[in-house]
């Protein structure tokens, strides 16, 4: 907590009761090349999860897990309200995941200071209940804004994109009621999957529209007995491209501005990007 300049790499970490790597309130962050193994089963096991943080990567990473392989958080409800410190400026790249019950890469639920500028790329999910989902719900307050996601390979899932509007658990009963979170500016984009048993599940706030979501270049294959139904959308605004199965009417086709692209990844780079990893040796001798 409340540190700067951390760097955490080439590490296994095996049967953790509960989460594995955890940063709060800290910047400049460096994980890489790390291995967690959970069981499948094991609840609560989520992989690394960074919390009201800001300049953080994480790459190279191998992650089984019972939970969220990460999940990105900044506050519960009324006391992530008014410490009112976000987790921003998030890079993600190279990781593979397995997670039958939970998300590759999560955001939420806990997202009441905020959650701004994530950015992932090179995602590999297998056997994992949903590639990426936005969990939030009345009372948390905060946005979850400026989201960047681009090639995904997926094999194996109930889900691609989900997102919950009615995340009902709280931290006590003195959350506001009137707290509605803003969730704008998710873009999704070269995707392949297979095996998949639902495409989408998008469902906002009655009132509070989750806004500027986008899909571009998606080919969702089905397993032999899909729903009915691929995309259920509510209370969701968007558009779409070359998107299979054919999205819901609430993100309907677009054109490709051939200038402008498409749920276009950041060109820019961030600042952890020029942060090199340091190396450490230690010798011990053998008597």
């Amino acid at each position: 907590m409340h540190s700067d300049n951390i760097q955490i790499s080439n590490l296994t970490f095996l049967n953790s009761p509960s989460w594995n790597l955890h940063p709060v309130y800290s910047s400049n962050i460096i994980i890489q090349g790390i291995t967690i193994l959970a069981p499948i089963t094991s609840p609560n096991t989520d992989g690394i999860n960074p919390d009201s943080c800001t300049n953080t990567r994480i790459e190279d990473t191998y992650i089984v897990s019972g939970d969220d392989c990460i999940a990105v958080k900044s506050g519960w409800d009324e006391y992530g309200i008014n410490y009112g410190m976000p987790t921003k400026h998030l890079i993600i790249r190279r990781l593979t995941c397995i997670s039958p019950y939970s998300a590759a890469i999560a955001l939420g639920s806990e997202m009441s200071g905020g959650i701004q500028d994530v950015r992932a790329d090179d995602i590999t999910a297998i056997q994992t209940e949903s590639a990426v989902r936005i969990k939030t719900g009345v009372g948390r307050g905060g946005y979850v804004k400026d989201i960047f996601v681009k090639n995904m390979k997926l094999h194996t899932m109930k889900w691609v994109f989900w997102i919950t509007g009615n995340y009902g658990s709280h931290a006590d009963t003195h959350y506001d009621p009137n707290a509605l979170p803003e969730i704008k500016g998710i873009n999704y984009r070269d995707i392949v999957a297979e095996n998949v048993t639902m495409a989408a599940r998008l469902e906002g706030i009655s009132g509070d529209p989750f806004t500027g979501i986008c899909i571009y270049n998606a080919t969702i294959g089905l397993s032999k007995k899909p729903k009915k139904y691929q995309w259920t959308c509510s209370d969701v605004e968007g558009v779409t491209g070359a998107v299979v199965p054919p999205p819901c009417e609430l993100l309907p086709p677009t054109r490709v501005d051939e200038k402008f692209g498409m749920c276009d990844f950041p060109s820019d780079s961030l600042a952890i990007d020029s942060v090199e990893l340091q190396k450490c040796s230690f010798e011990m001798n053998y008597f």
